[in-house]
């Protein structure tokens, strides 16, 4: 690893678009004063954020890190990090960071990190990643820096994070990988937040839009009103968990979001359980907040389009508190399965950018493009 003029490490993050990025730029406001404040007296630290989709259509890590390579060669930088959301994968593994001192280079795979404090986890590991990288004068004389282990919290003892295999003709030199039912759903988490489930409802706009419009015609009908008073609890449980998952299920199969592979190894089926369930979960949460905000939304139409004698003389229960919250739980059952029909509207590129990252997007896409061939 060389150092510029002056004493100046020049750091650049190699981002994925999109979250990748965003997260490349929120931590590059303050990471070159962290990195100083780490290093020996003197040294300084020049961070540049650099967007582009270098890991577009392939996950193989001996690609990935010649691009990365190649990237680098074509620049005045003196160490780079490539920052990716794609899960990436090594001896079976699931891949935390690669890193390479000799070429000083890294490559971190950010669904690895979790889905919590993500910003604060890739801050750690990026700045243990650069530190390493830039060698004894950074990290102390401690040995040859391909023989130094990460510090910190990003590899502390409750993190289920430890070192990898590296293959003798691979480039990387040191490598971190997650494993166990702990890495699995961390890696998981990971991979749920990359997708942003929260985009998922406004992502679907004829599947809420139907879904307003059977809760709307619902909540003024007096069988639903009928049905709302007597049905047990019990039964408004089954109603629920009912709609919510023939909406889930909807949405997988009309969208083709189900991963298939034609690889027959163990590994090939973990790897597609892993995105099946990271596809579930991102639904289903997208699905959930979808169900809370119909039951607010017809909470609020109740109140407002209700008569109370029109109710009591149908149901023969007097309209209270407990009636306006019975009614609007059954409706937002009701209008969930309605919310489902009208997903069928929706065109599958639609589905599919509601509850999948740009990457995510891409790699289903190429795989689509293989089975065609």
């Amino acid at each position: 690893m060389r150092v510029s003029s002056q004493d100046v490490t020049v750091v650049a993050l190699l981002a994925d678009p999109d979250a990748p990025t965003e997260i490349a730029q929120r931590m590059a406001r303050t990471l070159p004063d962290r990195l100083a404040d780490r290093s020996g007296p003197g040294r300084r630290f020049d961070v540049e954020v650099v967007s582009e989709p270098f890991t577009a259509g392939t996950e193989d890590l001996a690609t990935l890190t010649r691009r990365i390579m190649d990237r680098a060669r074509a620049e005045r930088w003196d160490i780079i990090v490539a920052l990716t959301d794609l899960p990436l994968h090594s001896h079976g593994r699931k891949l935390v960071v690669d890193l390479s001192h000799e070429h000083g280079l890294a490559l971190l795979s950010l669904p690895t990190l979790g889905g919590f404090r993500l910003q604060t986890r890739a801050r750690q590991a990026v700045e243990e990643t650069v530190l390493s990288l830039a060698g004894p004068q950074a990290t102390g004389p401690e040995g040859p820096p391909g023989s130094q282990p990460l510090r910190g919290p990003f590899t502390g003892r409750l993190a289920p994070i430890h070192p990898g295999q590296v293959g003798e003709e691979e480039i990387a030199d040191l490598r971190y990988v997650v494993s166990g039912p702990r890495g699995y759903l961390r890696v998981l988490l990971g991979m749920v937040r990359a997708n942003r489930p929260w985009r998922l409802v406004p992502g679907l706009s004829k599947a809420l839009a139907a879904a307003l419009a059977t809760g709307a015609v619902a909540t003024v009908n007096s069988t639903v009103w009928n049905l709302a008073t007597y049905l047990s609890t019990p039964r408004m449980v089954i109603a629920m968990v009912g709609s919510v998952a023939l909406m889930i299920g909807w949405l997988i199969v009309d969208a083709n979001l189900w991963h298939r592979t034609d690889e027959v190894s163990p590994e090939a089926r973990k790897r597609a359980a892993l995105y099946n369930a990271s596809t579930v979960m991102t639904v289903g949460m997208g699905v959930v907040v979808c169900y809370a905000g119909l039951m607010v939304i017809n909470l609020v139409w109740a109140l407002f389009i209700l008569n109370d004698r029109v109710f009591a003389s149908t149901t023969r229960t007097p309209l209270h508190a407990a009636e306006y919250w019975t009614l609007s739980w059954f409706v937002a059952s009701v209008a969930t399965v309605g919310g489902a029909l009208g997903s069928g509207l929706e065109s599958d590129e639609a589905i599919r950018a509601a509850a999948y990252s740009k990457r995510e997007q891409e790699r289903r896409s190429m795989l689509e493009d293989d089975r065609g061939d």
